[in-house]
């Protein structure tokens, strides 16, 4: 029997990853964790979120919190300004249907 279902689209979705520490993590010395800049395909922003979770924990990274920031419509709609760069990270995504890291932003401790 075939199935009927609608197959539905896949979107490219901006996320913010927060990543703590762990061994092997590759992140820079003394830092305490990093924040991940990532562009995820899916169905859904859900779909994006648990399967860029998954390729984080698989690269050794931890992830803590994921905060979405929406489709390239969305965003436009929200009045953000997309450059070229990140529109081509953003197709690149969608024609590998990958999970891109865009940029990463190391954190550390200030010292008194």
């Amino acid at each position: 029997m075939p199935d009927t279902r609608e197959k539905r689209p896949q979107q490219v979705y901006t996320l913010l990853v927060e990543v703590g520490r762990k061994p092997g993590d590759g992140l820079p010395d003394g830092s305490t964790g990093a924040a991940l800049m990532i562009y995820a395909s899916g169905v859904d922003e859900a779909e994006a979120v648990r399967e860029t979770v998954a390729i984080l924990k698989q690269a050794d990274l931890a992830p803590l919190d994921v905060s979405g920031y929406g489709t390239l419509e969305e965003r436009l709609a929200e009045g953000h300004d997309i450059e070229d760069e990140e529109r081509v990270l953003m197709d690149r995504a969608l024609d590998e249907n990958s999970v891109i890291v865009a940029q990463m932003t190391p954190f550390f401790d200030k010292v008194s």
